[in-house]
């Protein structure tokens, strides 16, 4: 006669008992990346209280914790999009080329810190920093250099700007206009997320009010005009990059995005217009299946909110789509070669999860920009990944996990919670200013240093495995002459532009930030006359003020 579930479970403990008499477990603490205790084992008592039907579904339907596709990736595999620029707008055109010819299917732009910060080359603030981390553009002619032999109809281009975002929008439609390239024609995405750069990664210009309606003001355009780009990229992965858990990762992205929601709502937009066109980007950490589950219940919560909450009707409003790059937080300088098996596993964890688009980190970037041999293998990690792995054949391989199941179900209980909390408080532009939310994860990256420290966490030739390194692989190196190069190339600009035109649009910038009109359509008009980055920022500091960080201890 077969035995009971419960019978086989007592014959297991006494099992495990006799086990641990002859050999005990080793002497460590069991937990997820986020310090969440880990049982010895799960079993279906760990999932008894989950309704399959609720809370997983089918893929491509509500409430898409199983993916956002009915195929996935049996479909169409994720868009491989590379992170990439540095220097000038020649350089990394050409590392663009290569990258597209090594397979790459989507370009990925980083910009330059002033870039970032909306200054122009020739700043003071600039100096030191031009093309270091990205590529620098000040004008309209970079970015003609920038994409010049790319198609813009053909390749979709993800641009990693935030505070000045809807210029950097702007030249690139500017530029597709030049290559006979409609708007509505135009594949891509801005980050444009400011709300996460007072949390976590300081690139901020302007106040959090006027910023909202920057953001709000591209929301409405591209609805209008470039109907198939994404208008933002609500961004958990600087927030775990700054040492949040994986469940703060998740509730504190989604409460930027529902403060974005009602933003838009309250400028007069209908959900359904532009929630559709809303996207996000995720890390993916070292800690596999609570990385997964992490995917499955993000996915989850977004569709419960935008359905419960802002009673959006387009399936497409309640998808979670999202972008993933490997966490640069867990490359070591040490050893940098173990970096390539991290990524493949971080690499494993955003494919599992069901990802739309991911970048892999090089080996070397904790200690320079990537060459290209590094960028390379980085982007062969995908692809053996997609083509050899065998996890693209079926969708949602770890559903019906026992521990999957469990963490994704306790990662949504967490993350709604937190949600909940950051509501309470107003919302999370408050929750901001009353420092909630840094308070949280500085003191959870405290917390997973300290465990480091006392080897609690072994982070391999880090604090432990350790060995004497000798040489440093060869790194790349921006060269300083740069920065100059870039000044003159800026001067020749504004000595042979029509000046008087370029001053009377940067005019009505000025009088348009007085009013309620929207930007977008003032700042096209600007940057096709080649007024500068720089110059229409200087317009909307002195229109909207500058933000200044409260330190939170």
């Amino acid at each position: 006669m077969a035995k009971s579930y419960k019978e086989l479970e007592q014959s297991y403990e006494k099992s495990v008992e006799k086990t641990i008499n002859r050999f005990s477990e080793r002497k460590q603490k069991f937990l997820t990346g986020s310090d969440k205790k880990v049982n010895r084992l799960y079993t279906k008592e760990d999932t008894k209280n989950i309704n399959y039907e609720e809370s997983l579904g089918f893929p491509g339907i509500y409430p898409y914790t199983r993916g956002v596709q009915p195929t996935m990736y049996r479909g169409r595999l994720w868009t491989m999009r590379q992170y990439a620029g540095f220097g000038n707008a020649q350089e990394s055109n050409e590392r663009y080329k290569f990258l597209l010819q090594k397979g790459q299917t989507g370009l990925s732009i980083a910009f330059d810190l002033p870039t970032q910060m909306g200054y122009d080359s020739d700043h003071p603030m600039s100096e030191g920093e031009v093309g270091k981390v990205g590529v620098a553009i000040d004008s309209l002619a970079d970015m003609e250099v920038l994409f010049d032999g790319i198609p813009l109809d053909k390749v979709s281009t993800s641009m990693t700007i935030n505070a000045p975002a809807a210029v950097l929008l702007a030249m690139y439609i500017a530029v597709a206009e030049k290559q006979g390239v409609s708007a509505e024609k135009l594949r891509g995405t801005i980050q444009n997320d400011i709300l996460k750069e007072y949390i976590a990664r300081g690139t901020y210009i302007f106040p959090p009010k006027p910023s909202m309606r920057l953001i709000t003001d591209t929301f409405e355009f591209c609805s209008k005009e470039v109907p198939n780009w994404n208008t933002i990229s609500i961004s958990g992965y600087h927030i775990r990059e700054a040492g949040s858990t994986a469940a703060q990762e998740i509730a504190f992205t989604l409460a930027d995005g529902v403060a974005y929601v009602k933003a838009a709502i309250k400028s007069g937009l209908k959900v359904d217009e532009f929630a559709p066109r809303l996207s996000f980007f995720f890390n993916a950490h070292n800690d596999l299946l609570e990385e997964v589950a992490k995917f499955r219940a993000a996915r989850f919560l977004w569709a419960k909110i935008m359905k419960d909450k802002f009673k959006a009707t387009n399936p497409k409003s309640l998808m979670l789509r999202f972008h993933t790059q490997t966490a640069g937080c867990t490359l070591t300088a040490q050893q940098p070669d173990n970096n390539i098996v991290r990524v493949a596993v971080q690499t494993l964890a955003a494919v599992l999860g069901g990802t739309q688009s991911l970048h892999t980190n090089s080996r070397d970037e904790a200690l320079a920009l990537p060459t290209e041999d590094s960028v390379q293998i980085a982007l062969r990690t995908q692809q053996v990944v997609a083509h050899e792995s065998g996890v693209t054949n079926t969708i949602d391989p770890l559903a019906g996990s026992y521990y999957v199941e469990s963490l994704t179900d306790d990662l949504v209980k967490e993350a709604s919670e937190m949600i909940e909390k950051i509501e309470e408080m107003g919302g999370m532009v408050s929750a901001i200013e009353k420092g909630f939310v840094q308070l949280q994860i500085q003191n959870s990256a405290y917390d997973y240093q300290k465990s480091i420290e006392r080897k609690e966490r072994i982070i391999v030739g880090v604090n432990e495995f350790q060995v004497e390194e000798k040489t440093r692989p060869e790194l790349l190196k921006v060269d300083p002459v740069i920065g100059e190069n870039q000044k003159a190339k800026l001067k020749k600009i504004k000595d042979t532009r029509d000046n008087e035109i370029v001053y009377e649009k940067l005019e009505t910038i000025k009088e348009s930030a007085k009013s309620d009109e929207n930007l977008m359509p003032h700042i096209l008009q600007a940057v096709k006359e080649y007024a500068t980055l720089g110059e229409i920022c200087s317009v909307l500091r002195k229109e909207f003020g500058e933000y200044k960080e409260s330190v939170i201890l």
